[in-house]
């Protein structure tokens, strides 16, 4: 959903330049503020999945794949598609390996139990 709406954002940025009235040279459109304002507003989602609980930091890896998320929206919103499959491939990847990485510690940790 994050991702959905960055890439919305980026195409109403990159459309709202061909509305009528915004076509003009006093209008200027700047693309990095959109990049700034999603940036601003998955940061604020993605910090508020990271607790601590317990003395153990949780939603480490929710707030990253949200943040990740958010930028794979907006290279997907801005029509660089190559870029957001690879890095959509890559997060996948990274998700597989950090899952079977943690549970293997699991493994071991109930093992010394």
């Amino acid at each position: 959903m994050v991702s959905l709406a960055a890439a919305l954002f980026a195409i109403i940025s990159i459309e709202s330049v061909h509305m009528p009235g915004l076509d003009q040279d006093a209008v200027r459109i700047d693309p990095l503020r959109v990049v700034e304002a999603v940036t601003a507003g998955v940061a604020f989602l993605a910090a508020g999945t990271i607790v601590l609980s317990k003395g153990e930091v949780k939603g480490l890896t929710t707030g990253a794949s949200l943040w990740l998320s958010g930028a794979i929206g907006l290279a997907l919103g801005f029509g660089h598609w190559m870029i957001g499959l690879f890095v959509t491939s890559a997060a996948f990847f990274v998700l597989y390996v950090l899952g079977r990485l943690e549970h293997g510690h699991r493994q071991i940790e109930a093992e010394k139990e």
